[in-house]
């Protein structure tokens, strides 16, 4: 993709994450070698792409820190309350795969691993996702010409369309990933600001992985 293609920076970055997804943990690498690599380098090719855009706009950050910890208080709920929830074949499947945690062995008994893979949750991917999902992906299915649609624009297929994909990006966990998507949609429209919604993940992100550390639940980390 070309450096100045109108989507670029908010597309790259992300198909970029996908590519280590795909080819980092088939190296055989040491699990810190491989998540410091993921994180420094998906950092560096966020900041080629979309430095541009990677400013701190946010106008609600209390608010957006609050939906944040409501998303997070969303994702574990079901299986706080209902133990064992994601593991019935509605969501553990063929076709979504298993409530369980792509780290090795190695990395979840190493703290420097774990301390990599909480970075790369809440300082990288809050950054690139949104950048695709809420910056590119819900304007460019309203019109192709995505730069013509204002940020937080809201057009209905546009909004359930990217919140259900979202949702199949998070496998096992698609129930609460499009209830997530849906909330993130939600506070786009209402916000209008990358960096509310930047704040907003990373909140829920942080969360996340704060329960994951404390709980053991690893599942949580795909």
């Amino acid at each position: 993709m070309r450096l100045n293609h109108p989507a670029a920076p908010y597309v790259a970055p992300f198909l970029y994450f996908l590519l280590c997804l795909a080819v980092l943990p088939r190296l055989g690498l040491a699990p810190r070698v491989e998540l410091s690599f993921w994180l420094l380098s998906a950092i560096a090719v966020t900041w080629i792409f979309s430095h541009r855009l990677l400013r701190w706009d946010a106008e609600r950050p209390l608010a957006s820190m609050a939906m944040g910890a409501g998303v997070f208080a969303l994702w574990v709920a079901p299986d706080f309350f209902f133990p064992g929830w994601h593991g019935h074949w509605l969501f553990s499947n063929a076709l979504t795969g298993a409530a369980k945690s792509s780290l090795a062995l190695q990395a979840l008994q190493d703290p420097a691993s774990l301390a990599l893979r909480a970075a790369r949750a809440v300082l990288l991917v809050p950054v690139v996702e949104e950048l695709f999902w809420r910056g590119w992906l819900m304007r460019w299915i309203e019109d192709p010409q995505f730069e013509r649609v204002p940020l937080g624009s809201y057009q209905p297929r546009a909004f359930w369309i990217t919140a259900a994909l979202f949702a199949l990006e998070h496998g096992a966990y698609w129930d609460v990933g499009l209830l997530a998507g849906v909330a993130f949609n939600a506070w786009m429209i209402r916000t209008k600001r990358l960096g509310d919604l930047i704040l907003m993940h990373a909140a829920a992100n942080a969360g996340l992985s704060a329960y994951v550390l404390v709980t053991k639940r690893f599942e949580y980390w795909l």
